[in-house]
């Protein structure tokens, strides 16, 4: 490796061999993919990768905390926001997703959902997967406690309607993904409005 590539910022390397691995990943998939494969997506040396990761599998379980990092950190609330909108934002992030300057929030999600699938073989992604969705699931149910405490939603048991939520949201990516239903989401996001949300507030009076 170069002198100059050593001295590049490791946050920017980072990104760089990251970004590589979804062109790789996109192009090959999970099964056939080899460090070369990623190399040749880089203007850098491949020993680069080399240097940052001990492998395949130390670099792929990077680039899993590199996706979910993009999604955990771009749904944005204004302070006084109310629970019900902060849902709508967290719930349109995970359907529809942020803006990316290079591939869309489904090319990510493609390769997320495929990693997904292999994860029943792999101990370490599993619990990464696991944590990914304990945490969707927890900025929910904190919204919706947060809406009950506040008199805007009625009791309710958050735990389980969050789960529910997150499960809505996972089904409807994968439908997209994997049975090319394009609607999916937008109808996802219809019956979680319908069904689930709009059952949070009080009957009114004579209903």
């Amino acid at each position: 490796m170069s002198e100059s590539e050593v001295e590049v910022d490791s946050k920017d390397t980072r990104e760089v061999i990251m970004e590589a691995t979804f062109r790789a990943l996109s192009e090959h998939g999970y099964k056939d993919l080899r460090v070369r494969d990623i190399g040749d997506e880089m203007e850098m040396s491949r020993q680069v990768i080399h240097y940052h990761f001990d492998g395949k599998y130390d670099l792929l379980s990077s680039f899993l905390e590199y996706i979910i990092d993009q999604y955990e950190g771009s749904v944005e609330v204004e302070g006084e926001t109310s629970p019900r909108s902060e849902l709508d934002a967290r719930i349109d992030q995970c359907l529809f997703g942020p803006e990316f300057d290079e591939f869309s929030h489904w090319d990510r999600m493609k390769v997320y959902h495929e990693l997904y699938a292999h994860a029943q073989n792999d101990e370490q992604h599993r619990e990464l997967f696991n944590d990914h969705y304990a945490r969707i699931q927890g900025s929910i149910v904190e919204v919706i406690e947060k809406g009950i405490a506040d008199g805007e939603f009625r009791e309710v048991n958050a735990e389980r309607m969050g789960q529910l939520v997150t499960d809505v949201i996972h089904a409807a990516r994968e439908r997209r993904i994997s049975l090319d239903h394009e609607d999916a989401p937008a109808e996802a996001r219809k019956a979680i409005d319908e069904f689930i949300l709009d059952s949070l507030y009080p009957p009114r009076n004579g209903e």
